[in-house]
């Protein structure tokens, strides 16, 4: 807090804002994997989920080529993204089976500049919004960047990380205003099935709340679900956004661009269009050249979707054909999305755990205390390295797991 930090260089903190005063102290792992590097060891890196730095087939020529065209040379400012590009948006939701309106998307610089328009747009500073636990950490920043208090409701690991809707039900004050959901979550690789979203409709509908669903990893299902929500824009009754991007569509982050897809009642949806296109007339964020070369790119993003759908697949492969025997470890079960999630004997804290398999076996894998899992001791590991990595890495992890108790 700021009450326990000192001025700088004489400055007084007044001069700085309480949304960023974060506890800066770095934690053990960190401290431990800035040794490793520093001394040159090797690390099998578990935590990697740049699609760029995992050894896939990007096909450069059509990735790079429409960049260079013509029209990435005009400045034509368009506050929800151009139209060319929109449609292309469209275009890629009714693949899966969704139909959208190139009218009712937005256009961002990513999905995170889409969650600060989002709260911009439905939240005064000190409202409330309820982000799922566990998930991704970042939440925790984009809400106090937007001076929205983050309030996490849990998912029911007893039943397959479900959305616990009376929880979340009970969690609800006079100033909530949004209701965040993840699908497939990160890292449990959960979807939001077609009876809970039926419920969060409804919830949100009587209580004036609206929806936001992150489906940044939609596309990449691990198996086949008849329950599941083809997407959170089912919901008909309550104002509700979707969320997307290239950074995971695509497999390419570095090109910087995400959108929103409205949804819901035509009043609420033309109002949070228009207060949309007003803040995003403040920061006109996107650049022309990957609006222009938007089509191009989700086109060429098929065969990389399907790459990277290959190789989380076999990495999952190997990781329940590791544990089909007498094991200490366990892998809960994976819907969707890039990440698995290992349980662990609680015989010491998730940080020792993560620790001892740096700086004794060289394999970096994330806690589950990083994304707020209840309960000790959970490993999260990316399935989206190369698969020699993976599974030497993931050898190293188990043999960990299954070593004396008493060694630390």
């Amino acid at each position: 807090s700021l009450g326990r930090l000192r001025p700088l260089r004489g400055f007084p903190l007044r001069m700085f804002s309480r949304r960023t005063a974060w506890d800066r102290t770095r934690n053990r792992l960190t401290e431990s994997l800035e040794r490793r590097r520093q001394e040159g060891l090797p690390i099998l890196d578990l935590t990697e989920t740049n699609p760029t730095r995992v050894g896939l087939t990007y096909p450069a020529s059509a990735i790079l080529h429409p960049l260079a065209g013509s029209a990435s040379l005009a400045y034509d400012p368009q506050p929800r993204g151009g139209l060319v590009a929109r449609q292309a948006v469209a275009q890629s939701y009714s693949e899966r089976g969704v139909c959208v309106d190139p009218e009712d998307l937005l256009l961002t610089a990513s999905t995170s500049e889409a969650y600060g328009w989002l709260f911009k747009v439905l939240a005064d500073p000190g409202d409330e919004s309820l982000i799922p636990q566990p998930s991704y950490p970042l939440f925790d920043y984009l809400t106090r960047l937007e001076d929205v208090v983050a309030v996490p409701y849990p998912l029911n690991l007893e039943e397959g990380w479900a959305i616990d809707v009376a929880a979340i039900e009970r969690s609800l004050s006079s100033g909530t205003r949004a209701i965040v959901v993840v699908s497939p979550n990160n890292p449990t690789g959960t979807y939001v099935k077609r009876g809970e979203l039926g419920l969060l409709d409804e919830l949100c509908s009587d209580k004036g709340i609206a929806l936001i669903g992150d489906e940044v990893f939609a596309e990449y299902p691990l198996g086949k679900d008849a329950g599941r929500a083809a997407s959170i824009l089912d919901a008909r009754r309550t104002l509700v956004f979707s969320m997307g991007g290239l950074s995971k569509l695509v497999g390419l982050p570095q090109m910087k661009l995400g959108w929103v897809a409205l949804g819901g009642p035509a009043l609420l949806k033309q109002e949070a269009r228009e207060r949309l296109e007003l803040v995003a007339d403040t920061y006109l964020s996107v650049n022309t050249p990957v609006q222009a070369c938007a089509p191009a790119l989700l086109a060429a993003g098929r065969a990389i979707r399907e790459e990277i759908r290959q190789r989380v697949g076999a990495n999952l492969r190997h990781l329940t054909t590791a544990l089909r025997g007498p094991s200490a470890c366990r892998a809960l079960p994976c819907e969707g999305g890039w990440s698995a999630v290992l349980q662990v004997p609680a015989t010491r804290s998730e940080e020792e755990w993560v620790v001892s398999l740096l700086e004794r076996d060289g394999v970096l894998v994330h806690p589950g205390f990083f994304f707020d899992f209840p309960k000790p001791a959970y490993l999260i590991l990316s399935l989206l390295p190369e698969e020699k990595i993976f599974r030497e890495g993931l050898e190293r992890v188990l043999a960990r797991a299954g070593a004396p108790e008493a060694e630390p």
